[in-house]
């Protein structure tokens, strides 16, 4: 029987991440622009690619993303933002799994594939992973890219959620070097403008 998984910060943040999926649904009902991620990610794909949304959350990123033709399976732990994406939209594949969790194994009884051209790890899904798993959280993404396939990840440097941590950049490159990721971009947004000290967009691939 495999060991449980230790809690992440998100899940230790308890009430203080309350609000977040309310927050996109308004936003989304409200006509604002939810999607600067899911632009960057499809404008990095092929037409049909095979996504994982890693950390999903409410699913804004990976709705986009099959709407826009791939094929996209997401994985959020979290109980209620599974609900909300699955209520919010029915057609996206949401596992309730960690990324931890997303071994072959769990991804092929689930039906779903085991390597993937792109997958994106945004919205501080970094920043809230339990104490000292960083390391094996990129490898694990690592683990499940296909040959030539990359990794879109960001998350704040300052500013960030209550419950999150702060991730230092040489830190961040430290931990995908160790495993066995090269950094192959870096920028201070989506809109891909130049590298500033708020907030860190990352392209990673295999080394």
């Amino acid at each position: 029987m495999s060991e449980p998984l230790p809690p992440t910060r998100w899940a230790l943040g308890g009430a203080k991440n309350v609000g977040y999926g309310e927050r996109f649904a308004e936003l989304i009902e409200q006509g604002e622009d939810v999607f600067g991620e899911a632009r960057l990610a499809d404008a990095m794909l092929a037409r049909g690619s095979r996504v994982l949304d890693a950390g999903a959350g409410m699913g804004r990123v990976g709705a986009y993303l099959l709407d826009h033709g791939h094929r996209v399976v997401a994985a959020e732990p979290d109980p209620a933002l599974v609900a909300q994406a699955r209520r919010t939209w029915p057609g996206l594949e949401v596992l309730p799994l960690e990324i931890l969790a997303l071994s072959p194994d769990a991804l092929a009884t689930a039906g779903a594939p085991d390597a993937y051209d792109l997958v994106v790890c945004v919205g501080n899904v970094l920043t809230f992973l339990a104490e000292d798993t960083e390391v094996a959280v990129l490898e694990r993404l690592g683990s499940l890219l296909a040959p030539g396939g990359r990794i879109l990840a960001g998350f704040h440097l300052q500013r960030g959620p209550a419950s999150a941590r702060t991730y230092p950049p040489d830190e961040f490159v430290a931990d995908a070097t160790a495993a066995g990721l090269r950094v192959d971009h870096r920028f201070g947004g989506y809109d891909l403008r130049p590298v500033d000290d708020l907030y860190a967009v990352w392209v990673l691939s295999r080394a």
